[in-house]
């Protein structure tokens, strides 16, 4: 039984690889792929490392050595990869900044066992250290043991983060989703997918970090009961995430309407619409503004609209809407009877019902921060 289990991992490995690789160079939705190409391909590293043991690969002392000092079991970046993920499928603009990149710096976690293996080898060329590696070993050992548990919690506190972010954008964009509903199902159980190997992990976690079962595990059901499920989510995560990410592709270009064009008397029309609907009637202060209520408004169908703002304000609904309210914002923080309120309370006063949502769209539409555009307005006036 172990041999077919072994051979599922290597399959997985490999059809990662692959995948992960398909996923990484694809030159449409790049930033997504990119980032679940290397979700995968860290799955994959870790998986590869419990083959090679199980093939005793690492039998001879400079194999073990190598496989001590290249870290190969990658964990703490999982949980930012999932959520960054999730971002980026729904934000376009998405990307991972200087600020963010500290989401990662806790993969020094991971790291440990190197570090120790290098302190090991310099304190032997200064002759600090004696050549005795078995107390080094046995820290690594230990190490390892306990390095699970904030493993864990890293995973499921960024997956939570990816199902608390997913419920609001539902929340504050459910006009728009009807675009893309297939997308927006993916991730939805991309998340429920990581929610239940999280329950399989800690349901494993418990007895292993007892040291009194800790070898009773291993020695019954060694790492299959982990490692097994994280091949299935190597197979569901690199073909579900192609084929899904190849289908969005088309469906952009569906939304598109490149191939059903339309009349240039239709657009205008829309388009006066449209403006009269923003900038008299101010619908958009109303934070439950979506398309159905945008098309009873203007009295043009929902996909009309979307495609005037598609392919000739080459806005999203969302973007559109969005960019009024940002601009009424600018102008209220600025208003000394609004000096009272807080950035949300404003931000809300123009149609946000979403800090969160806020707060991206205003970086986005003026690379800056509303602190720091408020500082600055104050300090004008």
């Amino acid at each position: 039984m172990t041999g077919f289990f072994n051979t599922i991992i290597l399959l997985g490995c490999i059809q990662g690889l692959i995948v992960g690789s398909l996923l990484f160079f694809s030159k449409k939705n790049r930033q997504p792929n990119r980032i679940l190409a290397a979700l995968i391909l860290l799955i994959c590293l870790a998986s590869f490392n419990l083959y090679g043991n199980y093939q005793n690969w690492f039998n001879s002392p400079l194999l073990r050595f190598l496989a001590t000092l290249i870290p190969m079991v990658i964990v703490m970046p999982f949980g930012p990869l999932v959520f960054f993920y999730v971002q980026s499928s729904l934000n376009p603009g998405f990307s991972i900044t200087k600020k963010q990149r500290r989401h990662f710096y806790p993969v020094i976690i991971d790291l440990v066992p190197s570090f120790v293996v290098i302190i090991f080898i310099v304190g032997l060329i200064t002759k600090l250290a004696k050549n005795h590696p078995g107390p080094w070993g046995n820290f690594i050992d230990d190490y390892n043991l306990y390095a699970d548990i904030p493993r864990w919690m890293s995973v499921t506190l960024y997956v939570w983060l990816s199902a608390r972010y997913l419920k609001t954008y539902q929340q504050t964009n459910n006009s728009s989703l009807h675009e893309s509903p297939g997308y927006f199902r993916w991730l939805q159980q991309f998340i429920k997918t990581f929610m239940a190997f999280q329950i399989i992990w800690l349901i494993f976690l418990v007895p292993y970090v007892l040291p009194k079962y800790s070898n009773w595990l291993l020695d019954t059901f060694d790492w299959y009961p982990i490692y097994i499920p994280l091949t299935i989510l190597i197979y569901w995560l690199g073909i579900k995430g192609y084929i899904v990410s190849q289908q969005q592709i088309i469906a952009d270009k569906k939304n598109s309407g490149s191939n059903n064009p339309l009349l240039p008397e239709l657009i205008r029309q829309v388009s006066v619409s449209l403006t009269k609907a923003m900038e008299e009637d101010k619908i958009f202060l109303n934070p439950a503004l979506n398309l159905a209520s945008l098309s009873e408004a203007t009295g043009f169908a929902p996909k009309i609209i979307s495609a005037v703002l598609n392919q000739h304000l080459q806005k999203s609904f969302n973007e559109f809407v969005n960019g009024y309210r940002i601009g009424v914002f600018k102008e209220k923080i600025q208003l000394p009877e609004m000096s009272h309120l807080t950035i949300a309370g404003v931000a809300q006063e123009c149609g946000f019902n979403s800090q969160a949502t806020f707060q991206r769209t205003f970086k986005e539409l003026t690379g800056t921060s509303p602190s720091e555009y408020r500082k600055t307005a104050v300090a004008a006036s």
